[in-house]
């Protein structure tokens, strides 16, 4: 699993579960000479928490520039006293829409949840992180759970860790003007407008609410309609739109495998037995479905033929199509995309449990399409969507 790729002048080391990424974050973070970028969804205060905490408090104990930006929701738990202690060590500290109140009117309520859901790092325009994996417990607190969460991450060393650095500097940027701060003048604006390599096998793709809302959607949509043999996507919330159901019920009935692991264990309930509603359609297609049970399934991640992945914090839900900040590695590399297909065929034999039409139970179909009807009243209340 730590092997590293070489794909299009970037060295790709694909890191599963928090066990592995952890100690490899806090060590390059450790290492840093100039600059740290942090962003996450969240930040607990936990063991781990304190772990690269203490990394961000020591770099910027020795002149390095530490930024870390936390969203306001999802990192609304974290103690004050937390980060007080990270900006008295130096850390720059900033919030993504720190307001979440839910008294609003209906456009200010669709602004608030307007999420930063990426995890990126960026270290001394060296090396880079993406992925799905949030600073906690790998193992969730309370839960008798012998596994840990089932996600990945990327570490890149290469050409495009610049673009992704640029990415996070033009956020911080963005941030900092939008809480009325003084731009910060060291960085400059040059890095913030680095261009992507359009014939690179591997590409950073963001979903943001201006000019990149379905860029992710649709690389998922094209590796899909492309598919010749087989298509593996393991997605911790799944309750995809029209077009994804489609494109799935598509490649299944021309032939093509189609296998998806879901969550088994229940996170959050409206939305698991939502997701359950749209078993039927995908399994009388021809779709293979499997429950993950080890732990939470927290992955984002999909491989179409072996060649083409995808790697990042892009759930497929309306949350991430419609609503947050997202950021996905999109790599066409046999080797790499074999290494995710396997380490997702293993997951599958060892933890996956197979759903059939004929183990439908009539209370949970009851439940399954009361909530999809809940949710779906939510978006067209919100007024998010008009074509999912």
């Amino acid at each position: 699993m730590n092997r590293t790729h070489s794909v299009s002048g970037n060295e790709l080391t694909l890191l599963q579960n928090g066990a592995i990424f952890f100690p490899q974050l806090c060590a390059d973070i450790h290492a840093a000479r100039h600059s740290v970028y942090l962003e996450t969804y969240i930040f607990a205060a936990d063991e781990t928490g304190l772990m690269v905490a203490e990394a961000l408090r020591y770099a910027a104990g020795r002149g390095v520039t530490v930024r870390v930006l936390l969203d306001g929701f999802g990192s609304a738990e974290l103690p004050r006293e937390f980060v007080d202690d990270l900006r008295a060590a130096g850390v720059e500290v900033q919030w993504f829409r720190p307001e979440i109140s839910p008294f609003t009117l209906r456009r200010n309520r669709m602004r608030r949840l307007r999420r930063m859901h990426r995890k990126m790092a960026a270290i001394d325009g060296a090396v880079a992180f993406v992925g799905g994996i949030n600073i906690i417990n790998d193992i969730p607190a309370k839960l008798d759970f012998d596994a840990p969460r089932m996600d990945f991450a990327v570490r890149i060393k290469g050409r495009l860790v610049d673009e992704v650095q640029a990415a996070m500097q033009r956020l911080w940027a963005t941030v900092s003007w939008a809480a009325f701060r003084k731009r910060v003048k060291t960085d400059g604006w040059r890095l913030y407008r680095i261009k992507p390599h359009p014939d690179s096998m591997v590409q950073l793709v963001l979903r943001d609410n201006v000019r990149h809302r379905r860029d992710i959607e649709r690389a998922y949509l094209k590796a899909i309609a492309g598919a010749k043999r087989e298509v593996i996507v393991a997605n911790a919330y799944f309750l995809p739109g029209r077009l994804f159901r489609r494109a799935l019920v598509h490649a299944a009935r021309r032939g093509v495998r189609v296998v998806l692991l879901l969550q088994g264990k229940v996170e959050y309930r409206l939305q698991h037995y939502a997701t359950l509603a749209l078993y039927g359609r995908l399994l009388a297609a021809g779709v293979e479905i499997y429950e993950y049970h080890a732990s939470f399934l927290h992955a984002k991640v999909a491989v179409a033929d072996g060649e083409w992945a995808t790697v990042g914090s892009f759930n497929i839900d309306p949350f991430s199509l419609l609503l947050a900040r997202e950021a996905n590695l999109v790599v066409h590399d046999n080797d790499f995309a074999g290494a995710l297909r396997a380490s997702l065929l293993h997951s599958i034999e060892l933890h996956g449990r197979r759903i059939t039409l004929s183990r439908a139970n009539p209370f949970t179909g009851i439940m399954a399409r009361i909530s999809y009807a809940l949710i779906r009243f939510i978006i067209g209340v919100l007024g998010i969507s008009k074509r999912h």
